[in-house]
C-alpha cells in the first residue's frame, strides 16, 4: 500500500469514530441520554398538589376564578350532560354563618368553640350531583378534579371537604342550603376550599400495590 492509499485509510477510520463518539458535554449538562428529564408541566401540577388546610386571607382575582370554574365544567361528564350544580361562595357574611353553623352543630351542647369549616379559606366551592342520574357522582368528581388542578396551576391552594356537606345536608343545615339554591333534582354532595396557601405540607405516600395490571 503506497503512502498516499495509507492516509486515507486512517482519515476514513477517524471519521468513522467521531460519527460514534458522543459529543462532549457542556458545562452543567449530563452526557448520559437516559438522565436527561423531560418536563411535564400537568404531571408536575398533578403531582405537587397538596390538601392546604392553612390560607391566606387573600382574595382570589375574578379572572383566575373565571379560569378554573372554565377548566371545571369541560371535565368529561357521562351522555354530556353536565348534570352538576355549582356555587361558588366567597361572600365573607356566608362564609362566617357557615362557620358559626358548624361549630355549633359539632359542638352540640358542648361548650362553643368556633370551628372554621373550610380552614379559612377565602373562596367555597359547593358540588351538587343530579339524583336522577346513576353516574352524576362520577362527573361531580371529575368537575372537581379538574378545579383543583388548575387552581393548582395558578398558584392557588384547594382541599375537598365532606364534613360541612354532611351538616348541610342535615336539618340543622337547611336553612343555609337553602341560601344555595340548588334545584330539588340535585343533592349536596361535597365541598372544595380555594385559596392562597399559608403553608407547604410534604408529600404523603401512595401505595402503588393498589394498582394491578389485569391480562
Amino acid at each position: 500500500m503506497n503512502t498516499k492509499s495509507l492516509l486515507s485509510l486512517v482519515a476514513g477510520i477517524s471519521l468513522l469514530c467521531s460519527c460514534h463518539t458522543a459529543p462532549a458535554s457542556r458545562e452543567g449538562e449530563t452526557g448520559a441520554a437516559d438522565s436527561v428529564v423531560v418536563k411535564n408541566e400537568v404531571v408536575n401540577t398533578i403531582l405537587q398538589r397538596r390538601s392546604i388546610r392553612k390560607y391566606k386571607q387573600q382574595p382570589v382575582e375574578k379572572d383566575k376564578w373565571a379560569q378554573i370554574v372554565e377548566c371545571g365544567v369541560y371535565a368529561p361528564n357521562g351522555k354530556g350532560l353536565e348534570s352538576w350544580e355549582v356555587r361558588v361562595v366567597d361572600n365573607p357574611r356566608l362564609l362566617a354563618s357557615i362557620d358559626s353553623a358548624y361549630s355549633r352543630f359539632m359542638g352540640k351542647g358542648q361548650e362553643e368553640t368556633t370551628l372554621r369549616a373550610a380552614y379559612g379559606a377565602p373562596v367555597l366551592v359547593f358540588i351538587a350531583y343530579d339524583t336522577t342520574y346513576d353516574l352524576s357522582q362520577v362527573d361531580c368528581g371529575l368537575l372537581g378534579g379538574n378545579m383543583m388542578i388548575a387552581a393548582q396551576s395558578l398558584g392557588i391552594g384547594s382541599c375537598c371537604l365532606g364534613g360541612i356537606c354532611r351538616f348541610l345536608n342535615e336539618p340543622e343545615g337547611r336553612e343555609l342550603l337553602d341560601e344555595l339554591d340548588f334545584p330539588e333534582t340535585h343533592k349536596l354532595l361535597y365541598a372544595i376550599a380555594f385559596g392562597y396557601p399559608d403553608e407547604e405540607p410534604s408529600p404523603k405516600p401512595r401505595d402503588m400495590n393498589r394498582v394491578r395490571t389485569v391480562e
